[in-house]
């Protein structure tokens, strides 16, 4: 969880201290944009290629490898004298992201018994979450008070901790032979069901949500100290959905996929349709940034019930899908931008994401499955059909 907040934050950190890098490095706020979309465009190439490469390694290594590759990477970009050893220092640590959700979400679930599994990503996320509610914020102020070096030089001890608690405590064993490495349920259709929807979900998301504040602003008419604030109201919407959504997605895993895809259609349209109107505006964004969250954590938990393969190249897939959409969506809403109005991208992101749900209704209902049976067959060798009968 640490390593997540960690990484999460590293992403976006960023954001949160654009003007002080552009001063000090003495380059354009695009330059210094380019350190946040330069990263996502890594993380979405790279994933499934690096998957594949370290497929036969053990997973403890891996995550020791990838954690280091943190820390040397954020002591080198805090450190770097110019902007072009910064950005080859952002695109390592990306480099090591585009591999941690996949190895880390098989890991972590293979810790614990098949009915937890949902609850552990669950955990995952919340943690992932902290980073837009917390780290960046905190990264923010911290930065503000000395300087952008300082909070990225605590990404490296952030990710010191994580590394040594791997190291120490995490047991060694062939990725193969990790009880998460399978999926569940394997289904390569229902697996490539759930890509397309999330992928048209992230697309659909960042369609509009690349220009939040210029609709805020514009549209709505909020003040920009209103707009921070509303940042961290985004921010919280995200947290509470995604630890709500955990709470249940182990009984209802199908149910809490489409529940949240379509309250961000619904938080979309609505901020398309009354989003002139301050209160409602609030609570539409609100909606949004409830969904948003556990659209990835939902997918996320979907590959490990339904990849057809190893679970690690699935969550892989996922990630770097999820990723493309992302630069899609940002993509497809500076096209829209300039031919309509900033009120126009919440409608193609609302109906990319409507087309999503639409690619939910091809997905066949999960069937149930009684693990603690499971655990009883495998215990006494028999099984209930009837009378009872010898394995």
């Amino acid at each position: 969880m640490l390593a997540a907040l960690t990484f999460n934050t590293a992403e976006n950190l960023p954001v949160g201290l654009l003007r002080l890098m552009s001063e000090d490095l003495r380059v354009s706020l695009s330059a210094v944009g380019l350190l946040v979309t330069g990263y996502g465009v890594t993380v979405a190439i790279a994933s499934v290629p690096i998957a594949h490469v370290v497929r036969a390694v053990p997973r403890r290594y891996v995550l020791m490898g990838l954690l280091a590759a943190l820390v040397v990477s954020s002591l080198v970009a805090a450190l770097a004298p110019s902007y072009w050893l910064l950005l080859v220092a952002r695109l390592l640590t990306a480099l090591a992201q585009a591999l941690f959700w996949a190895v880390m979400g098989p890991v972590a679930v293979g810790l614990f018994a098949p009915e937890f599994r949902g609850r552990v990503v669950g955990a995952l996320s919340v943690a992932g979450s902290l980073a837009l509610v917390f780290g960046v914020p905190a990264g923010t102020w911290l930065g503000q008070k000395s300087t952008w070096q300082v909070p990225i030089a605590m990404l490296a001890a952030l990710g010191l901790v994580s590394l040594v608690t791997i190291a120490v405590l995490l047991p060694t064993s062939r990725p193969e032979e990790e009880p998460a490495a399978y999926a569940t349920d394997p289904d390569a259709w229902r697996f490539g069901t759930v890509l397309a929807a999330g992928t048209l979900s992230a697309t659909g998301a960042f369609t509009g949500y690349t220009y939040i504040v210029t609709f805020l602003g514009d549209v709505s008419g909020f003040s920009p100290r209103a707009v921070s604030i509303l940042f961290v109201v985004f921010g919280v919407a995200c947290l509470a959905g995604v630890s709500i959504t955990g709470a249940f997605l182990d009984r209802f895993p199908q149910t809490a996929l489409a529940t949240a895809v379509t309250t961000q259609a619904v938080g979309m349209l609505g901020l398309y349709a009354y989003g002139a109107h301050p209160v409602a505006a609030v609570m539409f964004l609100t909606l949004m940034g409830g969904a948003l969250g556990p659209v990835f954590m939902t997918t996320q938990n979907a590959m490990l019930h339904y990849a057809p393969g190893r679970t690690d190249i699935a969550l892989a897939a996922n990630s770097g899908a999820y990723n493309v959409g992302i630069a899609a969506g940002a993509a497809l809403g500076g096209l829209v931008l300039p031919l309509a109005d900033v009120r126009s991208t919440f409608l193609a992101g609302g109906l990319l994401t409507v087309g999503s749900c639409v690619a939910l209704l091809g997905e066949a209902p999960i069937p149930f499955r009684d693990y603690e049976h499971d655990r009883l067959v495998a215990a006494s060798g028999r099984i209930s059909a009837g009378p009872v009968i010898q394995r």
